[in-house]
């Protein structure tokens, strides 16, 4: 089953064309809606004036050496490693729920696009990491959703709550799920596939087409904000905001382990 490509099957019940266009609308969906996103709380224009500001309070320039620096370690540090989470388990579950992501969606669109032919079978190793890569989207996101969300982990909140900031989390979470259980009623004939393979067409519709009103495009802002916060600690201006006291942080006491979100 792990070997198997399950949109290579689906060709008896929608052609190849059908689900290639299903992805390019996603692509647009999400493209559109980062764009509704940015106009609505004009993003843009505050980080625009924003940087203006910086400029003019700048007490030294950035040179192009620094500055390429200052990017690889964006990209190292927020990117790649999500450095920037002091709880070591929230740290964790990001970067299982973000590599699972990135690499579920990629070999999505490689499937769909390059192997739904039984004439060109996908290579194993394909259909392979899509289905662990679903999986650590799986792992990440349940345990983000069940242990480790503030409201839930220091606030005592019941993790079924649900407010308008978890439609990005429970609609990846829905999409995934939903992809993996159809996958494996595809591999074993049952008479739910069918039913599954909608509800998972509805979910991944959910997830990429509620990017004004999810936290979808957050993905796009932070690396962006990231880099504009090491700029002015570099040239000086410090986002206009006071450098930090020489008094330590402390968090936590003796009575109470420290929690960082």
């Amino acid at each position: 089953m792990l070997t198997d490509n399950p949109f290579a099957e689906l060709s008896g019940l929608v052609p190849a064309s059908l689900l290639q266009m299903y992805i390019i609308v996603m692509i647009c969906l999400v493209a559109g809606g980062t764009l509704i996103d940015i106009l609505h709380k004009k993003s843009g224009r505050y980080f625009f004036a924003n940087w203006q500001q910086s400029k003019k309070n700048q007490k030294r320039l950035v040179g192009t050496a620094e500055m390429v620096s200052l990017v690889v370690k964006t990209a190292v540090v927020e990117g790649l490693t999500s450095a920037e989470f002091c709880n070591a388990r929230r740290r964790i579950a990001h970067l299982l729920t973000m590599y699972g992501f990135l690499a579920h969606v990629s070999t999505t669109a490689v499937l769909v696009f390059c192997y739904t032919s039984s004439a060109a079978p996908a290579p194993d190793i394909l259909p392979l990491i899509w289905y662990l890569s679903g999986l650590m989207i799986c792992v990440g996101g349940y345990w983000f959703w069940f242990f480790i969300r503030v409201d839930v982990a220091a606030e005592g909140h019941s993790p079924l709550r649900i407010v308008r900031a978890d439609l990005f989390i429970l609609s990846l979470l829905a999409s995934t799920t939903l992809g993996l259980f159809w996958a494996w009623a595809q591999s074993v004939d049952s008479s739910w596939t069918n039913l599954l393979f909608g509800l998972y067409l509805m979910a991944t519709t959910l997830l990429f087409g509620s990017v004004p009103w999810s936290k979808f495009s957050h993905m796009f802002y932070k690396p962006a904000a990231a880099l504009q916060k090491r700029i002015t600690e570099a040239d000086g201006s410090r986002s206009n905001l006071p450098a930090p006291a020489d008094r330590p942080e402390i968090f936590g006491s003796s009575r109470e382990l420290p929690r960082h979100y």
